[in-house]
């Protein structure tokens, strides 16, 4: 970017006769009156630093020589004649300002330069003030248009602006308190929309937003009928400009709409009518998801001491084993790995945590102080743990890990559910099994598998007619030899599916049974509610921390989404990628505790509670015995105990 020479009229004569000395040393001569081709380059006519000005630019080859050239507006009247020895270097500047040519320029006004001959070198008319200042673009060849900046004595500011904000949602009949626009920025970072103009249909109305004005980094501005000053009519157009007059985004409508025009997808997508008003919000757009409150308290307190877990975040997972009265059990986490920095082991771990009084704590007991590592079946690896269950009742019938991938090898994906006992002692807890469901489920990335983990007994399966995707029919527990007393459901971060696994202990085989598809994201949590026999699948902050209920449908024996909760209004937005629920026993004034595990341990804290209600919140489900007895229904009784009664009902179902 060259320097320009400019004739502030305090400064003149003395420098020009200093450039001439320098070009006479130089032996660089003016270039002749015909080869001279000085145009016009910038100019502001409003608002100006000291007041209006035209700028000047040489493209070259030669120092050009304006003396006795004169600068007019559009009143030959009006004349500035440039004083003899004014040179502009090649690749140059020069700017007259309005203090040297004595007059000022208007709105609706003419920059012309004549030769000492009268004829005109270069010209530029307007009709209105640029917002910024009108400029040629490219320098010296191109048209001009108005400048993203002034760049006076300087190359013109062509580059043009993106603008993220876009008319996001129009309400043009009977809006709170009246009509209304709101505008949407799409950026990460806040934009200035100072000098933004807003209109219907008429050119003759305009409101232009106010200096300062900005639309937050993901956020909303509304424009209310009170403050833009008329108002929007059946068949109107809603439009913003920027303060170059250019249209940035607009929408026209023949008819009011009967609740809003807004934007589907949000910020992005074409406009379409509403399912409902959401000013300063989100769309709410056809097909869109319906999300219900919190079913249980609006509270959420942190429950755990802050940095207690080797202050690397990371936890993943959680299970919860009741105690059978109303003194709280034992919460069971397990962290996908880091590096501690207070001793504990390093990587892939479990927890086993017990309620003192005011937090939960590790369990100081059998070696469990610090948590143990986990490993895979040789004793190596590092298990990413990410999800925790039981593979039965309790504890005692071991503890079920899913793992996305060795954190030793964490570019290859191992999605793999791994056996341990936690009555083991020691502080590694060695996996006694390992099924490895990589090929059987879709390739994702090494961060993108299996994120959740629950166990629901066959009683609850087979009593509701579950469906059996591999036999294709109602599911058998019989069909799936050394399979335990129930399945195994997990479900990948990287979507939204849940997979059902019958696992053989032992040959280490495995079954797929079900897929199941949920409305949310990806499935960073499982638990089955065994006093509701309802399943939870839990999202993380990628989905605002939604929850859902899958429940059984009778008509196809699979499991279905219900109802989609938004988090407790009491928790932020945050990461949480664990879930687990108090049993029954624990209920007091018709709620009982729920825990979330969060794996970016915000502010410290990785584990928090809320409550949920002690009944269903979705409608009633089958309460089924923990063991089957006289009073269970005939075919309930036919799948566990196999036999003729089996082989009858798999003829009544072909």
């Amino acid at each position: 970017m060259s320097s320009g020479v400019r004739r502030p009229s305090s400064v003149g004569i003395g420098f020009l006769a200093t450039l001439v000395m320098v070009i006479s040393v130089l032996g660089v001569q003016p270039a002749s009156a015909a080869a001279i081709d000085v145009r016009i380059n910038e100019v502001e006519s409003s608002g100006g630093t000291p007041g209006d000005w035209a700028e000047l630019y040489n493209p070259g080859p030669g120092v050009a020589d304006l003396s006795g050239y004169a600068f007019k507006d559009n009143d030959n009247s009006r004349t500035f004649t440039l004083p003899a020895a004014t040179f502009v270097p090649a690749g140059g500047y020069l700017t007259l300002d309005e203090a040297t040519f004595g007059f000022g320029l208007g709105s609706s006004d003419s920059a012309r330069l004549f030769r000492p001959d009268g004829s005109v070198a270069d010209s530029y008319t307007w009709t209105a003030h640029a917002a910024t200042t009108y400029g040629r673009c490219p320098d010296a060849t191109g048209p001009f248009v108005t400048t993203v900046a002034s760049t006076k004595g300087a190359a013109n500011n062509c580059t043009p602006v993106i603008v993220p904000v876009k008319i996001n949602e129009v309400e043009s009949s009977g809006g709170t308190p009246g009509d209304w626009v709101e505008l949407y920025n799409a950026n990460a970072t806040a934009f200035d929309v100072s000098g933004f103009v807003f209109r219907d249909n008429d050119d003759t109305r305009g409101y232009t937003i106010p200096a300062g004005t900005l639309v937050p980094a993901g956020g909303y501005l509304v424009l209310d009928e009170a403050t833009f000053a008329f108002g929007l009519g059946s068949a109107d157009s809603a439009r913003l400009f920027d303060p170059a007059a250019a249209l940035v985004d607009s929408h026209t409508w023949g008819s009011h709409a009967t609740t809003t025009f807004g934007r589907c997808p949000n910020g992005t997508g074409a406009f379409t009518t509403t399912t409902t008003s959401t000013k300063g919000a989100v769309n709410a757009c056809p097909g869109d998801l319906v999300t219900l409150p919190w079913p249980g308290g609006s509270s959420v307190a942190t429950v755990d001491a802050p940095n207690d877990f080797g202050n690397v975040g990371n936890m993943s997972g959680l299970a919860y084993e009741g105690s059978g009265s109303a003194i709280p059990g034992t919460l069971w986490a397990v962290r996908n790995g880091g590096t501690p920095a207070n001793g504990a082991p390093a990587g892939g771990a479990m927890f086993r945590l017990v309620f003192n009084g005011a937090t939960w704590v590790s369990d100081t007991s059998n070696d469990w102080g610090a948590g143990k590592s986990v490993k895979y079946p040789d004793g190596l690896g590092d298990v990413d743990a990410e999800g925790v269950t039981f593979g039965g009742l309790s504890s005692t019938s071991g503890m079920y890990v899913g793992s996305e991938r060795n954190n030793a090898a964490n570019g290859v994906s191992r999605n793999s559910i791994l056996r341990v006992d936690p009555a083991a002692a020691g502080t590694t807890l060695t996996a006694t099994n390992e099924w490895n469901l990589t090929a059987d489920l879709p390739a994702v990335g090494p961060n993108l598998g299996i994120e959740a983990i629950t166990w629901i007994p066959d009683t609850f399966l087979v009593a509701n007619a579950f469906l059996d995707e591999s036999k294709g029919q109602a599911y058998l527990p019989s069909d799936h030899p050394n399979h335990g007393d129930g399945l195994f459901f997990i479900g990948l971060e990287s979507g939204p599916t849940v997979y059902a696994y019958a696992l053989d202990h032992v040959s280490g085989g495995f079954t797929r049974i079900a897929t199941i598809t949920t409305p949310l994201a990806g499935v960073m949590g499982l638990e089955f509610d065994r006093d509701l026999n309802e399943l939870w699948s839990v999202c993380d902050d990628g989905c605002q921390g939604r929850s859902t209920l899958l429940r059984i449908n009778p008509a196809t024996g699979k499991f279905t989404s219900g109802s989609v909760f938004e988090r407790p209004t009491g928790m932020a937005n945050v990461n949480n990628e664990g879930f687990a629920i108090a049993s029954a026993t624990e209920c007091s004034a018709g709620v009982k505790p729920a825990f979330w595990a969060d794996d970016a341990a915000t502010g410290g804290n990785a584990i928090r509670r809320g409550t949920l209600p002690c009944v269903s919140t979705g409608g009633p489900s089958p309460v089924i015995p923990e063991f089957p007895t006289a009073a269970l229904p005939l075919v309930t009784l036919a799948a566990l105990l196999g036999g003729w009664f089996v082989l009858d009902r798999r003829r009544s179902l072909a």
